[in-house]
């Protein structure tokens, strides 16, 4: 898929998430006492990483990947965690994140050959 397509597309369900979770949810969250750090830590993972995918444009597409599909890993676990999930799901959330770093160590690796 494009990536500005992806970056649009993700972007779009991380400010809709913001914001129900800011109103729409803001009883619900209030039951269990992380529920609105994860939320809030969720949108802000992937609103930056969707910035990032969009910035890369003419780049290697790997780090938009990994960025990609980090950003639904570990967000998506902290929001179904924020819902109710069993907090095993924080145990997945890790390799989203270690996605998330290996897109941006391998763009510095690709971009070395331009300085």
């Amino acid at each position: 898929m494009n990536r500005l397509v992806t970056a649009g597309l993700l972007g779009a369900i991380a400010i809709a998430l913001g914001a129900f979770g800011a109103h729409g949810l803001k009883d619900r969250l209030a039951l269990i006492p992380e529920a609105a750090g994860w939320w809030q830590t969720a949108t802000f993972y992937l609103l930056t990483h969707v910035v990032a995918i969009g910035a890369i444009v003419g780049r290697s597409a790997w780090p938009a990947r990994l960025w990609a599909i980090g950003s639904v890993i570990f967000a998506g676990t902290l929001y179904a965690m924020a819902l109710g999930a069993p907090r095993w799901f924080g145990a997945i959330t890790p390799i989203g994140g270690s996605l998330l770093i290996a897109g941006w160590v391998l763009l510095a690796w690709s971009a070395r050959k331009e300085s």
